[in-house]
């Protein structure tokens, strides 16, 4: 594992607004990764609990399916709702650039 390319798509989720979502791809293309599984997996294994594991969504919206039920109740406490277990990435996807200086 490239600990160097880790560390950029944590910074990436970090990076991330209350109130908002990206998806596990939008984090590997930010990253300079090709594999949004890799992105993944890099969640999964994660130990800091400062990272904001649960703005990342699936590329349809769903979450994550084992953790879903913690993942909803920290989104709705952030605004992020979602219907039927998908969260609607036009209304409520990350658009870094916009406002917050970072490319992507």
């Amino acid at each position: 594992m490239d600990e160097v390319l880790a560390d950029r798509m944590l910074e990436v989720v970090r990076a991330v607004p209350a109130g908002t979502v990206v998806t596990y791809g939008d984090i590997a293309a930010r990253a300079g990764s090709p594999s949004a599984r890799l992105a993944g997996w890099v969640l999964s294994n994660l130990a800091d609990e400062s990272v904001p594991w649960h703005r990342v969504v699936r590329a349809d919206g769903r979450m994550a399916a084992h953790l879903a039920v913690e993942q909803r109740t920290l989104l709705a406490a952030e605004g992020v709702l979602s219907v039927d277990g998908r969260v609607d990435l036009r209304r409520f996807r990350h658009r870094p650039g916009r406002d917050d200086g970072l490319s992507g």
